[in-house]
Protein backbone atom coordinates (compact mmCIF):
# COMPACT_ATOMS: atom_id res chain seq x y z
CA UNK A 1 0.00 0.00 0.00
CA UNK A 2 1.05 3.65 -0.39
CA UNK A 3 3.03 5.24 2.41
CA UNK A 4 0.84 6.91 5.04
CA UNK A 5 3.58 8.63 7.00
CA UNK A 6 7.18 9.63 6.79
CA UNK A 7 10.03 11.09 8.81
CA UNK A 8 10.41 14.69 7.71
CA UNK A 9 13.96 15.38 6.58
CA UNK A 10 15.07 18.37 4.55
CA UNK A 11 18.77 17.90 3.89
CA UNK A 12 20.32 14.63 2.55
CA UNK A 13 23.44 14.82 4.71
CA UNK A 14 24.68 13.01 7.80
CA UNK A 15 21.96 12.50 10.40
CA UNK A 16 23.17 15.08 12.92
CA UNK A 17 23.89 17.75 10.30
CA UNK A 18 20.61 17.04 8.53
CA UNK A 19 18.55 17.42 11.68
CA UNK A 20 20.43 20.56 12.75
CA UNK A 21 19.85 22.18 9.36
CA UNK A 22 16.23 21.07 9.30
CA UNK A 23 15.69 22.70 12.68
CA UNK A 24 17.33 25.94 11.50
CA UNK A 25 14.94 26.02 8.53
CA UNK A 26 11.89 25.12 10.61
CA UNK A 27 12.25 27.50 13.55
CA UNK A 28 11.73 30.85 11.74
CA UNK A 29 8.47 29.65 10.18
CA UNK A 30 7.37 28.29 13.55
CA UNK A 31 8.11 31.66 15.13
CA UNK A 32 5.86 33.42 12.60
CA UNK A 33 3.08 30.88 13.19
CA UNK A 34 3.52 31.14 16.96
CA UNK A 35 3.10 34.91 16.89
CA UNK A 36 -0.02 34.59 14.75
CA UNK A 37 -1.58 32.04 17.10
CA UNK A 38 -0.57 34.02 20.20
CA UNK A 39 -2.19 37.17 18.81
CA UNK A 40 -5.36 35.24 17.98
CA UNK A 41 -5.60 33.70 21.44
CA UNK A 42 -4.75 36.91 23.31
CA UNK A 43 -7.59 38.66 21.48
CA UNK A 44 -9.99 36.35 23.30
CA UNK A 45 -8.81 36.93 26.85
CA UNK A 46 -7.02 39.43 29.08
CA UNK A 47 -3.79 37.51 29.56
CA UNK A 48 -2.60 36.07 32.85
CA UNK A 49 -3.44 39.17 34.86
CA UNK A 50 -4.64 38.54 38.37
CA UNK A 51 -5.24 40.69 41.38
CA UNK A 52 -2.53 41.04 43.98
CA UNK A 53 0.20 43.38 45.23
CA UNK A 54 1.06 46.04 42.67
CA UNK A 55 0.69 49.65 41.60
CA UNK A 56 -1.39 49.31 38.42
CA UNK A 57 -5.18 49.50 38.60
CA UNK A 58 -6.92 46.35 37.38
CA UNK A 59 -10.63 46.47 38.17
CA UNK A 60 -13.42 47.52 40.51
CA UNK A 61 -15.40 44.69 42.10
CA UNK A 62 -18.08 44.45 44.82
CA UNK A 63 -16.84 44.52 48.40
CA UNK A 64 -16.95 41.12 50.15
CA UNK A 65 -17.72 40.84 53.86
CA UNK A 66 -14.55 40.42 55.91
CA UNK A 67 -12.23 42.36 53.60
CA UNK A 68 -10.21 45.27 54.90
CA UNK A 69 -12.13 48.56 54.79
CA UNK A 70 -8.94 50.28 53.61
CA UNK A 71 -9.38 48.64 50.22
CA UNK A 72 -12.78 50.23 49.58
CA UNK A 73 -12.83 52.88 46.84
CA UNK A 74 -15.24 55.38 48.36
CA UNK A 75 -15.37 57.63 45.30
CA UNK A 76 -16.50 54.76 43.05
CA UNK A 77 -18.87 53.47 45.73
CA UNK A 78 -20.54 56.87 46.02
CA UNK A 79 -21.84 56.61 42.43
CA UNK A 80 -24.51 54.05 43.33
CA UNK A 81 -25.80 51.92 46.18
CA UNK A 82 -22.97 49.35 46.11
CA UNK A 83 -19.60 49.26 47.84
CA UNK A 84 -16.61 48.62 45.57
CA UNK A 85 -13.03 47.52 46.12
CA UNK A 86 -10.20 48.71 43.88
CA UNK A 87 -8.08 45.75 42.79
CA UNK A 88 -4.49 46.17 41.73
CA UNK A 89 -2.72 43.86 39.31
CA UNK A 90 -0.29 41.22 40.53
CA UNK A 91 3.20 42.25 39.42
CA UNK A 92 5.44 39.52 40.78
CA UNK A 93 7.17 37.80 37.85
CA UNK A 94 6.99 34.03 37.82
CA UNK A 95 9.55 31.68 36.27
CA UNK A 96 8.18 29.28 33.68
CA UNK A 97 10.39 26.71 31.96
CA UNK A 98 9.38 25.59 28.47
CA UNK A 99 10.71 22.49 26.71
CA UNK A 100 9.86 20.76 23.44
CA UNK A 101 11.08 17.30 22.43
CA UNK A 102 13.35 17.37 19.36
CA UNK A 103 14.05 13.64 19.13
CA UNK A 104 13.66 11.78 15.79
CA UNK A 105 10.18 10.44 16.56
CA UNK A 106 8.88 14.02 16.68
CA UNK A 107 9.73 14.52 13.00
CA UNK A 108 6.96 12.13 11.95
CA UNK A 109 4.09 13.38 9.78
CA UNK A 110 1.37 11.26 8.20
CA UNK A 111 -1.00 12.19 5.40
CA UNK A 112 -3.64 12.78 8.10
CA UNK A 113 -1.64 15.44 9.96
CA UNK A 114 -1.18 19.04 8.88
CA UNK A 115 2.36 19.37 10.23
CA UNK A 116 5.04 17.22 11.85
CA UNK A 117 4.89 16.69 15.60
CA UNK A 118 8.16 18.63 15.96
CA UNK A 119 6.73 21.63 14.12
CA UNK A 120 3.60 21.71 16.28
CA UNK A 121 5.62 21.33 19.49
CA UNK A 122 7.87 24.24 18.52
CA UNK A 123 4.90 26.44 17.61
CA UNK A 124 3.22 25.73 20.94
CA UNK A 125 6.39 26.41 22.93
CA UNK A 126 7.14 29.68 21.13
CA UNK A 127 3.49 30.82 21.29
CA UNK A 128 3.48 30.20 25.05
CA UNK A 129 6.74 32.13 25.35
CA UNK A 130 5.21 35.02 23.41
CA UNK A 131 2.09 35.21 25.58
CA UNK A 132 3.92 34.76 28.88
CA UNK A 133 6.61 37.30 27.96
CA UNK A 134 3.92 39.89 27.24
CA UNK A 135 2.58 39.20 30.74
CA UNK A 136 5.98 39.95 32.26
CA UNK A 137 6.88 36.37 33.21
CA UNK A 138 10.43 35.01 33.24
CA UNK A 139 10.92 32.42 30.46
CA UNK A 140 13.60 29.72 30.37
CA UNK A 141 14.34 26.46 28.56
CA UNK A 142 16.27 23.70 30.40
CA UNK A 143 19.74 23.29 28.96
CA UNK A 144 19.09 25.87 26.24
CA UNK A 145 18.28 29.28 27.75
CA UNK A 146 18.45 30.69 31.27
CA UNK A 147 15.25 32.43 32.44
CA UNK A 148 14.84 35.96 31.13
CA UNK A 149 12.17 38.61 31.49
CA UNK A 150 11.95 40.43 28.17
CA UNK A 151 9.33 41.33 25.60
CA UNK A 152 11.38 39.53 22.93
CA UNK A 153 11.84 36.35 24.98
CA UNK A 154 10.15 34.23 22.30
CA UNK A 155 12.54 35.46 19.60
CA UNK A 156 15.53 34.86 21.86
CA UNK A 157 14.28 31.37 22.67
CA UNK A 158 13.86 30.64 18.94
CA UNK A 159 17.44 31.72 18.29
CA UNK A 160 18.72 29.60 21.18
CA UNK A 161 16.87 26.56 19.83
CA UNK A 162 18.52 26.88 16.43
CA UNK A 163 21.98 26.67 18.00
CA UNK A 164 21.13 24.13 20.72
CA UNK A 165 22.77 20.67 20.61
CA UNK A 166 20.58 17.79 19.48
CA UNK A 167 19.38 15.71 22.42
CA UNK A 168 16.88 12.94 23.09
CA UNK A 169 14.72 12.21 26.11
CA UNK A 170 13.53 14.55 28.82
CA UNK A 171 15.76 17.53 29.66
CA UNK A 172 18.14 17.88 32.58
CA UNK A 173 16.47 19.97 35.26
CA UNK A 174 19.17 20.33 37.91
CA UNK A 175 19.43 24.04 37.14
CA UNK A 176 15.81 24.69 38.11
CA UNK A 177 15.51 26.17 41.58
CA UNK A 178 12.59 27.20 43.73
CA UNK A 179 8.91 26.96 42.95
CA UNK A 180 8.52 27.26 39.20
CA UNK A 181 6.27 25.97 36.46
CA UNK A 182 7.59 23.66 33.76
CA UNK A 183 5.82 22.84 30.50
CA UNK A 184 6.98 19.67 28.73
CA UNK A 185 5.83 19.17 25.12
CA UNK A 186 6.50 15.91 23.26
CA UNK A 187 4.99 12.63 22.08
CA UNK A 188 5.90 10.68 25.26
CA UNK A 189 5.49 7.32 23.52
CA UNK A 190 7.51 5.44 26.13
CA UNK A 191 5.71 3.32 28.69
CA UNK A 192 3.89 5.57 31.19
CA UNK A 193 5.88 4.17 34.12
CA UNK A 194 9.17 5.05 32.40
CA UNK A 195 8.01 8.60 31.74
CA UNK A 196 6.90 9.01 35.35
CA UNK A 197 10.28 7.78 36.64
CA UNK A 198 11.76 10.98 35.19
CA UNK A 199 8.89 13.30 36.03
CA UNK A 200 7.94 12.26 39.58
CA UNK A 201 11.18 13.64 41.15
CA UNK A 202 10.38 17.06 39.63
CA UNK A 203 7.02 17.10 41.36
CA UNK A 204 8.61 16.16 44.67
CA UNK A 205 10.97 19.13 44.28
CA UNK A 206 7.99 21.48 44.21
CA UNK A 207 7.79 22.13 40.47
CA UNK A 208 4.29 22.70 39.16
CA UNK A 209 4.21 20.83 35.88
CA UNK A 210 2.18 20.69 32.70
CA UNK A 211 2.66 17.96 30.11
CA UNK A 212 1.42 18.28 26.52
CA UNK A 213 1.33 15.06 24.52
CA UNK A 214 1.56 15.68 20.77
CA UNK A 215 0.28 12.91 18.49
CA UNK A 216 -0.07 12.44 14.76
CA UNK A 217 -3.59 11.22 13.87
CA UNK A 218 -2.20 8.00 12.37
CA UNK A 219 -0.66 7.11 15.72
CA UNK A 220 -4.09 7.07 17.33
CA UNK A 221 -6.42 5.76 14.62
CA UNK A 222 -3.94 3.21 13.14
CA UNK A 223 -5.22 3.43 9.52
CA UNK A 224 -2.93 0.71 8.13
CA UNK A 225 -4.11 -2.23 6.03
CA UNK A 226 -2.39 -5.16 4.36
CA UNK A 227 1.35 -5.73 4.44
CA UNK A 228 2.90 -2.82 6.30
CA UNK A 229 6.45 -2.09 7.38
CA UNK A 230 6.89 0.00 10.53
CA UNK A 231 10.22 1.69 11.32
CA UNK A 232 11.28 2.96 14.75
CA UNK A 233 12.71 6.45 14.08
CA UNK A 234 14.77 6.30 17.28
CA UNK A 235 16.49 2.94 16.75
CA UNK A 236 15.89 2.14 13.07
CA UNK A 237 14.36 -1.23 13.99
CA UNK A 238 11.72 -2.51 11.58
CA UNK A 239 8.54 -4.54 12.10
CA UNK A 240 6.60 -6.07 9.20
CA UNK A 241 2.94 -6.94 9.59
CA UNK A 242 1.35 -9.13 6.94
CA UNK A 243 -2.18 -7.84 7.67
CA UNK A 244 -1.91 -4.67 9.75
CA UNK A 245 -5.68 -4.33 10.12
CA UNK A 246 -5.80 -7.49 12.26
CA UNK A 247 -3.88 -5.79 15.09
CA UNK A 248 -5.70 -2.43 14.93
CA UNK A 249 -8.04 -3.04 17.87
CA UNK A 250 -5.30 -4.45 20.10
CA UNK A 251 -2.98 -1.58 19.18
CA UNK A 252 -5.60 1.07 19.93
CA UNK A 253 -6.43 -0.48 23.31
CA UNK A 254 -2.75 -0.44 24.26
CA UNK A 255 -2.27 3.10 22.92
CA UNK A 256 -5.26 4.54 24.79
CA UNK A 257 -4.39 2.64 27.99
CA UNK A 258 -0.86 4.11 27.94
CA UNK A 259 -2.26 7.63 27.60
CA UNK A 260 -4.87 7.10 30.32
CA UNK A 261 -2.24 5.72 32.72
CA UNK A 262 0.08 8.64 32.01
CA UNK A 263 -2.67 11.21 32.51
CA UNK A 264 -3.81 9.60 35.76
CA UNK A 265 -0.26 9.43 37.13
CA UNK A 266 0.34 13.08 36.29
CA UNK A 267 -2.89 14.20 37.93
CA UNK A 268 -2.02 12.22 41.06
CA UNK A 269 1.27 14.13 41.09
CA UNK A 270 -0.62 17.40 40.87
CA UNK A 271 0.39 18.07 37.26
CA UNK A 272 -1.87 18.90 34.34
CA UNK A 273 -2.10 16.81 31.17
CA UNK A 274 -3.18 17.94 27.70
CA UNK A 275 -3.49 15.64 24.69
CA UNK A 276 -3.27 17.27 21.26
CA UNK A 277 -3.37 15.91 17.71
CA UNK A 278 -1.67 17.65 14.81
CA UNK A 279 -4.88 17.68 12.76
CA UNK A 280 -6.45 20.03 15.32
CA UNK A 281 -5.81 23.75 15.75
CA UNK A 282 -2.70 24.63 17.75
CA UNK A 283 -4.71 27.30 19.55
CA UNK A 284 -6.81 24.58 21.23
CA UNK A 285 -3.81 23.18 23.10
CA UNK A 286 -2.47 26.68 23.75
CA UNK A 287 -5.69 27.77 25.46
CA UNK A 288 -5.75 24.62 27.61
CA UNK A 289 -2.14 24.96 28.79
CA UNK A 290 -2.48 28.69 29.41
CA UNK A 291 -5.56 28.04 31.54
CA UNK A 292 -3.65 25.56 33.69
CA UNK A 293 -0.75 28.02 34.05
CA UNK A 294 -3.24 30.68 35.12
CA UNK A 295 -4.68 28.38 37.76
CA UNK A 296 -8.03 28.27 35.98
CA UNK A 297 -10.06 25.21 34.95
CA UNK A 298 -8.92 24.28 31.46
CA UNK A 299 -11.60 24.24 28.79
CA UNK A 300 -11.88 20.94 26.95
CA UNK A 301 -10.44 21.49 23.46
CA UNK A 302 -12.83 21.16 20.54
CA UNK A 303 -12.54 17.56 19.39
CA UNK A 304 -10.29 16.92 22.39
CA UNK A 305 -9.83 13.56 24.02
Amino acid sequence: MASIGQIVEQTPSSEVLSRAQARAVLVPDCMVEAKRIANTVIAGWHGRRKRGIGENFWQFRPYAEGESLSRIDWRRSARDDHTYVRDREWEAAHTIWLWADMSPSMMYKSTFGTVSKESRALVLMLALAEILARSGERIGCPGIMEPISARNAAERLATAIIHAPLTTGLPETGMIRGHSDIVLIGDFLDDADRVMERIAPLGRRGLRGHLVEIADPAEEIFPYNGRTEFTDPETGEKLVSGRAETIRDEYRRAYLARRENLGLSLRNLGWSFVFHRTDHLASEALVAVHSYLSGLPAQKPIGGR
